[in-house]
Formats: C-alpha cells, structure tokens, sequence
C-alpha cells in the first residue's frame, strides 16, 4: 500500500510537544508544506499550510507577509465543500480524486502511447501532472549546452507550437530534457499537441 514520505519520517520516540499539541515526531530538518492548488484545482484560492517541527524555522515564518491568513469567507467555503456529501456517503474530495485519477491516468496513457510511436526516451510517472522526456537526440550541434537546448526549446515554440518546461530551468545537469505538462488543455487542444509532437518528431528524426 501506499505509505507517504510524512509517515516514513515520523517517529514516536522524536515526538515533542508543540504549542497546538503533540507533534508528528518528523524532527527538526523535516517540513512539509501543502495547498489545495494540485489536488483540488483550487489554486485561486490561494489556500496552503506548512508544518515544521524546528522553532527555528517557524518563528521567521509566522512573520512573513506572505504567510497571511486566510479570509473566514475562504475558509467557510474550503470547509463546506470538503466536507459536502455526494453520491450518497461520499464526500466531495472522494468523488472529486476519483475521477480526476481516472481522466489523469486517461491523459498519461496517451501521452506515454505517443511517446512510444515517436521513441522518444521518457521517465514514466507515477502521479503527478506531467511527464520528463528525453529529446537530446534532436539538439542542434553548435553552441553550449544551455544555448543548444534553447534553440531546440524555441524551436518546439515557434515551428511546432510546442510549449515545453527545458531541464535548464529546473537546474538538470544534462541538456535536452523536457517536462511536459499533459493536464492544461482541454480534450481537443491535448490531440492537438499530440499530432504536434508526432509531426515534431517525424521531422527530426528524418534528418538523423
């Protein structure tokens, strides 16, 4: 079964008191921080919370701007629907998970299928909302590692209409890599990118 990185970490015999009550036992380098912005859809809200264990680390952040708290209102309304019965005994966020896991698995399966016809190297996920490919095979040969993976970056942009996440941006080591973002699209725009990504890699790989 599943077992999240919090449970792996706590531990009893490191479980201290805390101002609000006892704690998880994650220790002092240990911290967390969550929104409803993934799971939920609910990024507007600008709903979240972190938890740390480490006064060190809590009392500089209890006096950030940032950190405000959240609107009654918002809150009332987070609290109504989280706990809002539908089809029957479930709650919303059941419904909700559950069929937002079945159209992500529906989105990753036609990307990875898409992928395999294009062989094009990927990282299978597990979850999450998007899926990290190799496209080093298609950089151009001139320039430094970082201006090679731009020219191919914009290249996606301006000749295929492909917007992709380059490595660089996310400090990866070796040039090529791309995140790609299958959820924020709909139905009709998703096939779009697919036929794309397939005209993409027809092109390139007829120069190799």
């Amino acid at each position: 079964g599943f077992h999240s990185v919090l449970k792996l970490a706590a531990d009893e015999s490191n479980q201290q008191q805390q101002e609000d009550g006892p704690g998880l036992g994650l220790g002092p380098y240990v911290h967390w921080v969550y929104a409803l912005s993934k799971d939920f859809a609910l990024s507007g809200l600008r709903v979240g919370m972190a938890y740390s264990e480490n006064p060190a680390i809590r009392a500089p952040m209890q006096k950030l701007n940032d950190l405000c708290q959240i609107s009654s209102q918002t809150q009332e309304w987070v609290s109504s629907v989280m706990i809002k019965e539908v089809e029957g005994s479930k709650v919303w966020p059941e419904v909700f998970r559950e069929e937002n896991h079945k159209r992500l698995r529906s989105r990753c399966a036609a990307l990875l299928t898409c992928l395999e016809e294009c062989n094009i190297p990927y990282l299978a996920p597990t979850a999450g909302l998007f899926c990290w490919v190799n496209l080093s095979a298609f950089l151009p040969l001139k320039g430094t590692d970082k201006e090679r993976e731009r020219a191919l970056y914009l290249e996606l942009v301006q000749e295929f209409g492909l917007l992709f996440t380059p490595g660089d941006s996310m400090r990866n080591e070796e040039p090529g890599f791309f995140r790609i973002v299958f959820t924020a699209a709909s139905d009709e725009e998703f096939e779009l990118g697919l036929r794309r990504l397939r005209a993409f890699a027809a092109a390139k790989q007829s120069l190799l």
